[in-house]
């Protein structure tokens, strides 16, 4: 289950499918432990239905709760610019 978490924190926002392939376990068990993952408040989850052609799927996209990824190094757009003496 904490596995689960962890591939979410890394990867950010995925469908079940895209955790089930990324970390080469079945969709059934990646499906049972978002709902553990859900129930404890640790991800959010929505059901999700894409059409590829006249394909349907029907999944769950999920993202950790409450989780604010670190700033990433450099410049920011719209920074004051340090003025040089």
């Amino acid at each position: 289950m904490q596995e689960v978490l962890q591939y979410l924190k890394k990867h950010g926002q995925c469908l079940d499918s895209e955790i089930a392939a990324g970390m080469g376990i079945p969709l059934k068990q990646v499906r049972r432990n978002i709902s553990a993952l859900a129930a404890l408040g640790e991800i959010s989850t929505c059901s999700v239905t894409r059409f590829n052609g006249n394909d349907r799927y029907e999944g769950t996209q999920c993202r950790p709760a409450s989780f604010i990824p670190p700033k990433s190094p450099g410049r920011k757009p719209g920074a004051p610019v340090k003025a040089v003496a």
